[in-house]
């Protein structure tokens, strides 16, 4: 399949670049403030996708689109209006208006809605941390079915056991933003993103179908791992799965390859941001100043990093960004915060507002775990007996109590070697003891996300088996 759109345009204007964006948003806060509403923010946006996707030598998808989007945040009287459209002829954007200040006469004042304080605004110049890179809009999809079908042949001919796929998919992306306030601030930003990931199958015994992947993702393409890479670590992955079984119900430390910890990391942050907070839905309240993990750990949001995927000069809502620590040598030292939750809880915002279109919320921006010094093999090595998790499945973890389950994969851990494959178990513990019992953690992974975790090593978790 194959789409695509022509550049998109707000009656003779293009909103193909950052300058026209900021005309469009700029007009359209004009608009609003003169319509009557006292505060009026706007976020304008366009950008390009490329996705191809190819299976067992064949393309099974090439799908390449344009999008563009307009996101209205309008305060009156205290109260809120979000509406959006992607539709910027002249009519679509007054119908957009028109339901925002319908939406204002229905929704309830909240006096703590409203926008950040004009002093408080970031001003330019702003850094753009080099996350744009013009070679990744070269990729043609062409070119993009080539670096897929090179990775799903190299996983293939990884091992002759290899004899089926589930694909290898190649996408990239670039985008464009302008946000304009009508408190003074106006900001723009661009960023491009590249991925690439295979995912091979194997036939274990009894026909069972054993899945591996692998995946590569980067700001700039120079920095995606090679095709042939990709391919082969994914291939590795899946072989290594064969055999794979139950182990007996017991107790045992639990390894938590990168990919695991920050599916951990992440239940923890989302106990940990403003909204869980004031809205009385995490385990961490009331716990500030107070152990919440291992000495080891030191939980760190930096929108500072050049090329990281959540690099921001400024928050959702204008203000200059800042480096936040969540957690210090496990202490927790506070909750990430927007000017809502802010309000809400008597505090300040801690710049860590991201937009979603119109609405807001307290969010992370690169947030990093502090690395250890052994390798992932030597903390392995290092381990008598126990799990190393590679895959969890479900989703069990309570917010307000801490209680965490979930199937896991992974590979039994006896005399410090991984000594075969694991599947069909459950691990389960709480996540304020789990993260207090990391007694390890390895050095930093490679970077292919905004949440960048080490593996690390839980001493004790109940792992149920057979």
């Amino acid at each position: 399949m194959t789409t695509g759109s022509a550049p998109a345009k707000v009656g003779s204007r293009m909103t193909d670049n950052l300058d026209s964006l900021v005309d469009v948003a700029s007009s359209l806060v004009e608009r609003l403030r003169k319509l009557g509403v006292d505060a009026a923010e706007v976020s304008a946006s366009s950008g390009w996708e490329l996705t191809t996707k190819v299976r067992l030598g064949e393309v099974e998808l090439v799908e390449e689109a344009g999008h563009r989007h307009i996101s209205l945040r309008a305060i009156r009287d205290s109260r809120v209006a979000l509406t959006s459209t992607s539709d910027l002829t002249d009519d679509g954007i007054s119908r957009c208006i028109s339901d925002a200040l319908e939406l204002l006469t229905l929704s309830e004042p909240d006096p703590d809605a409203a926008p950040a304080a004009m002093a408080e605004l970031a001003r330019p110049p702003f850094a753009d941390f080099d996350l744009f890179d013009g070679s990744v809009s070269e990729v043609d999809a062409a070119r993009a079915i080539v670096i897929a079908k090179s990775a799903e042949s190299a996983a293939m001919a990884f091992d002759e056991r290899i004899q089926n796929s589930d694909g290898a998919t190649f996408g990239r992306s670039l985008g464009y933003n302008a946000m304009v306030l009508s408190g003074g601030f106006v900001g723009t930003k661009r960023g491009t993103h590249a991925s690439l990931v295979v995912t091979p199958v194997v036939e274990d015994e009894n026909q069972k179908r054993r899945r591996g992947h692998y995946y590569s993702a980067a700001r700039h393409l120079c920095d995606l791992e090679s095709a042939d890479s990709v391919g082969q670590q994914a291939a590795s992955r899946t072989v290594r799965q064969l055999g794979s079984r139950s182990v007996k119900t017991c107790e045992a430390p639990i390894i938590f390859s990168p990919d695991a910890a920050r599916a951990i990391v992440g239940a923890f942050i989302g106990c940990a941001v403003g909204g869980s907070i004031w809205r009385r839905a995490s385990y961490l309240l009331s716990r500030e100043g107070t152990r919440v993990a291992s000495d080891l750990v030191t939980l760190v949001d930096d929108p500072f990093v050049i090329r990281g995927f959540g690099s921001r000069a400024f928050d959702g809502e204008g203000l200059a960004s800042r480096r936040n620590t969540v957690v210090e040598n496990g202490i927790y030292v506070g909750p990430l915060l927007d000017c809502l939750s802010a309000r809400k809880l008597g505090r300040t915002s801690t710049a860590s507002a991201a937009r979603n279109g119109g609405s807001l919320s307290a969010s992370t921006s690169n947030l990093i775990m502090s690395a250890g010094s052994i390798s992932e093999e030597e903390l392995i090595a290092d381990t008598a007996r126990g799990l190393y998790v590679t895959d969890m499945m479900g989703f069990g973890f309570n917010a307000i109590t801490g209680d965490f389950s979930r199937g896991a994969s992974g590979f039994w851990i006896e005399h410090g070697k991984l000594s075969h494959p694991v599947s069909e178990v459950t691990i389960s513990s709480n996540l304020d003891s789990m993260l207090k019992s990391i007694d390890a953690i390895a050095i930093a992974p490679p970077v292919k996300s905004s949440l960048v975790v080490p593996a690390f090593r839980i001493n004790c978790m109940t792992i149920a088996g057979t």
